[in-house]
């Protein structure tokens, strides 16, 4: 599979929103589940949403409480994260990935995108 890639991020302010996009080649984007993870400066990468290309099922990490939403575009062959309510906590680099099962584990997924870079201003 060949690597997706992201885009969307920049800089806002806190309270804002900004909608990421993750595009991927037709044989990277057909596989079972796609998610986002994100990753801050000394900090561990963590999960943030997941979801069924083909059945669209969604799994969100606790933290999120609403405030972003992931959705899918089959026919675009892409995968969106709407990010709402930015807290400066939420800067970070959003990775997108694919993976063979529907999990929030890193472990079970493959084809890292190179990132995108969200930054929120206080």
């Amino acid at each position: 599979q060949v690597q997706p890639v992201e885009s969307g991020g920049g800089l806002v302010q806190a309270g804002g929103s900004l909608r990421l996009a993750c595009a991927a080649s037709g044989r990277t984007f057909r596989s079972y589940a796609m998610g986002w993870f994100r990753q801050a400066p000394g900090q561990e990468r963590e999960f943030v949403a997941a979801i069924v290309r083909s059945a669209g099922t969604i799994y969100y990490a606790d933290w999120v409480q609403g405030r972003f939403t992931i959705s899918r575009d089959n026919d675009k062959n892409t995968v969106y994260l709407q990010m709402n309510s930015l807290k400066p906590e939420d800067t970070a680099v959003y990775y997108c990935a694919t993976s063979d099962r529907f999990t929030a584990n890193e472990r079970n997924y493959d084809s890292w995108g190179q990132g995108t870079q969200v930054t929120v201003s206080s």
